[in-house]
């Protein structure tokens, strides 16, 4: 005899979650982000990935682009994991556009201090749609991924860079004191040009985000213009009878 007590079988000797439901909401953003005129996100982010700009305080290898002004736009319209999922996307359009000159190392560094700024601004406006927690949560983004990217570039990228092009420390630090005389050190190197780099970047794209992303949702997003011009059915009044 079998007695049915409405607990499933797992639940009942403690084994976790099921790992095909929780891949789920990935899945959907996956699905999310390739759906219509989404692609074009990652795809406008891979273009302005290629297009660099150099920065008067920092030395050459340090380039600002506008790849994250699309990203930040995807998640905050379709949530933080396809705002992740466009943060790739927009990385591996890039690798097919230009390559690679870094053995993928700046591409890994581009899309996890990406993430830092993505990720943390997505989930704040996500919490509550405002824009008041739109600026908020880009403005955590910002501290985030100038805290993070700086830690890392000090780190793990300097270094890694160093090894990679068989190029001593002091080198690199060298080429920014080219720059800046107060560069002395890889500290200081981060402190006078990777802190303010980050901190431009994430004012930079937060601010278009905020001045375009209503003026551009209904052209990225379709599926908003058909709902506003779905007209509302109104109920009809009863006529009394006579």
């Amino acid at each position: 005899m079998v007695i049915d007590d409405g607990v499933e079988p797992r639940q009942r000797v403690g084994i976790g979650k099921d790992p095909v439901a929780e891949l789920r909401p990935v899945e959907a953003a996956v699905r999310q982000v390739f759906r219509e005129n989404r692609l074009a996100l990652a795809a406008i982010s891979g273009v302005l990935m290629v297009i660099e700009i150099p920065l008067f305080f920092a030395p050459g290898f340090y380039k600002m682009d506008l790849s994250e002004l699309p990203v930040l736009m995807s998640a905050f319209y379709l949530g933080p994991v396809a705002g992740v999922v466009t943060e790739l996307l927009k990385v591996l359009l890039k690798l097919l556009l230009k390559g690679t000159s870094t053995a993928f190392v700046g591409d890994f560094a581009n899309f996890v201090v990406g993430c830092t700024f993505v990720l943390p601004a997505a989930v704040i406006y996500h919490h509550h749609k405002t824009r008041r927690s739109a600026i908020i949560g880009m403005a955590v983004g910002t501290l985030c991924m100038t805290v993070f990217g700086s830690l890392f570039n000090a780190l793990y990228l300097i270094p890694k860079f160093a090894e990679l092009f068989h190029l001593p420390i002091d080198q690199i630090v060298a080429m920014g004191t080219a720059v800046n005389k107060g560069i002395t050190s890889v500290p200081t190197l981060v402190l006078f040009a990777v802190v303010p780099f980050n901190l431009i970047k994430g004012i930079v794209d937060s601010a278009l985000t905020y001045l375009l992303y209503k003026r551009v949702e209904f052209l990225l997003f379709p599926e908003l213009r058909k709902k506003n011009q779905t007209p509302s059915v109104q109920p009809k009044t009863p006529t009394p009878q006579h």
